[in-house]
Order: structure tokens, then C-alpha cells, then sequence
């Protein structure tokens, strides 16, 4: 600056010794000096000096708005939510580094720095849009099957249908049966004791029911079975025989003595068990008790045969 001063003066002074003939004092000239700082009243400022004092002042005044902010705040805390209008109002600046800031104006001087201002821009729910319906998507797995539920009432009968097709013939019922018949070609006498009438002659022992050594027949098919005897009295003598039941008498078959001979024949019904036993019984003898016959026709006999069996019911 003193520099810049200096050239001044030798100019002025070359100015004056052309015009006055004569050089300036040097006293003059320091006088001169000093005046012309005194009047400027500011110091010389070069480009950067100006540029570096505007940013101070730039950053003075954002320190003070802030302070003021925070002031506002501490004050009142209801403040923050201030209306969206006076937000829109104010103007956004960008708080930048102030080398930066520097850099970028030092580049281009004749054109400042403009920052775009920022402005609040409503927020919209996307939610609340509801478009288009999209397509099905596929279909899930079956989930478990719930508890069973109580039964229904039973619902009306249904119509009837028709008549189906003839099945397969079944097997044959198996029928059972029991029957005999059994005959004497010898006469008998009684004795002191009772006599099993045994027979000689075998006309029907069906399955071999009746057992022609002890002359009896044993039940295989429970039911109810017919019996029937024929015998020939002798003249002169008594017939007395029993159709026994096991141990027990059932009828009697009987004969007074006469002067000829005559068949007398029994028959009747019992309802057997298994194992049970029919057979005849001769009287003892405390009469003149016999049966005639011949060793060339059969002249007793003795029948039986099965008519229902138990398992029918």
C-alpha cells in the first residue's frame, strides 16, 4: 500500500517541478500523506479481503439466526409445530463449508453462487390408493381335519329300487335223519327176571343207530321220533312187554290168554336227547308170560324213525 502511495507522490511531484520549475519539499509531502489517509477513513481493500468480509458477514448473520431459533425454542417448546405455511415461507440456505464456499466464488467472481431453494413437499399414503385387482393366486394346502361333529337326525327313506339280478344257487340244506326197523323170527318165555327183547333180523339201521347185540337204540339227532311194536300172542298164555325210556316205562303192550292167537301192536311219540336209549322190556315171570313166532317168518318188530329234529326249532 505504501508502495502504491510512493509511486503516487513521484508522479504528482514530477507533475509539480514541470509546472512550479522546482521540486516539493519533502516535509510537504508526508503532510500530503498523512491527509489522504486521514480522509479516506478506510484502509485500501483488495478483492479477496472484500469477499472474505462478506463471508464473515454472511456467517455472522447465520450464527445469529440460529441463536435466535434456539432462544424461540427454549421459550416456548410449542413452537415446533408450527403451521406448514410459515415453513413454506422462510427460505431454505445452504450451510456450506465456508472453503468451499470460498473456492467457488473465487472461481467466477462476476457470478455468484445461487442455491436452489428447498420447499416441503406434501407426503401421500400409498396405502390409501387402492388399485387395480391383481389376479388369484394359487391355492393353498388342505389344512387338518377338524373334530367329528354329532350325528344328524336320520333323514326320510328313499325311493325303492329295482329288483336285482338272481344270485348263485347256495349249497343244499343238510337234512338230518334217523330211522329203523328191526324184527324176531324166535319165540320167548319170561323167567324169574326182566328180558331185553333183542333182535335178530335187520330190515332199516340207518347210520347204525339201533345196536342190534343190545337191542336198544341210541339217540345222534336230538327231535322228536315215532315208535311203533308188533308182537303175536301165544294161545293160551299172557303178553306183557314194556317200551321203555331209558330206565323208565313209558306203554305197555298186553294180551290175555285166549284160545287162539291174535297180533296186538303199540305205537307212540318221545321227544329224545342226545345219548338217550329206547328199547323193549319183557315182564318177569310171575305169570305165563311169551311171544310166539317161528324160525321161518318174523312175526315181531320193532320201528322207529326221526320226524323233527331240534335244531328246527
Amino acid at each position: 500500500m505504501c508502495a502504491l502511495i510512493w509511486s503516487y507522490l513521484q508522479s504528482v511531484h514530477s507533475t509539480k517541478m514541470k509546472v512550479c520549475g522546482g521540486p516539493l519539499p519533502s516535509s510537504l509531502c508526508a503532510w500530503v500523506v498523512l491527509l489522504i489517509l486521514v480522509e479516506s477513513g478506510e484502509p485500501y481493500r483488495t478483492p479477496y479481503d472484500q469477499e472474505q468480509g462478506q463471508n464473515r458477514d454472511r456467517d455472522r448473520e447465520r450464527t445469529d439466526s440460529r441463536l435466535d431459533t434456539m432462544t424461540d425454542t427454549r421459550t416456548d417448546t410449542r413452537d415446533y409445530h408450527r403451521d406448514a405455511s410459515e415453513v413454506r415461507g422462510k427460505e431454505c440456505q445452504r450451510c456450506c463449508d465456508p472453503g468451499e464456499e470460498i473456492r467457488t466464488q473465487s472461481a467466477n467472481p462476476q457470478y455468484p453462487q445461487h442455491y436452489p431453494q428447498y420447499q416441503a413437499v406434501p407426503q401421500i399414503n400409498i396405502t390409501i390408493l387402492k388399485g387395480e385387482k391383481g389376479d388369484s393366486g394359487q391355492r393353498g394346502p388342505y389344512g387338518k381335519s377338524g373334530k367329528s361333529g354329532q350325528s344328524g337326525p336320520r333323514g326320510p327313506n328313499g325311493i325303492k329300487g329295482t329288483k336285482g339280478s338272481i344270485g348263485t344257487p347256495g349249497d343244499p340244506c343238510k337234512a338230518q335223519y334217523a330211522a329203523f326197523s328191526v324184527g324176531r323170527k324166535k319165540a320167548i318165555h319170561s323167567n324169574d327176571y326182566y328180558q331185553t327183547l333183542v333182535f335178530d333180523t335187520e330190515l332199516v339201521n340207518l347210520y347204525g343207530h339201533f345196536n342190534m347185540f343190545t337191542g336198544k337204540f341210541y339217540c345222534y339227532v336230538p327231535g322228536i321220533y315215532y315208535f311203533s311194536l308188533n308182537v303175536h300172542t301165544w294161545n293160551q298164555k299172557e303178553t306183557y312187554v314194556h317200551v321203555m325210556h331209558n330206565e323208565r316205562e313209558v306203554v305197555i303192550l298186553y294180551a290175555q290168554s285166549s284160545d287162539r292167537s291174535i297180533m296186538q301192536s303199540q305205537g307212540l311219540m318221545l321227544e329224545l336227547e342226545r345219548e338217550d336209549q329206547v328199547w323193549v322190556r319183557l315182564f318177569k315171570g310171575e305169570r305165563e308170560n311169551a311171544i310166539f313166532s317161528d324160525d321161518f317168518d318174523t312175526y315181531i318188530t320193532f320201528n322207529g324213525h326221526l320226524i323233527k329234529p331240534k335244531s328246527e326249532g
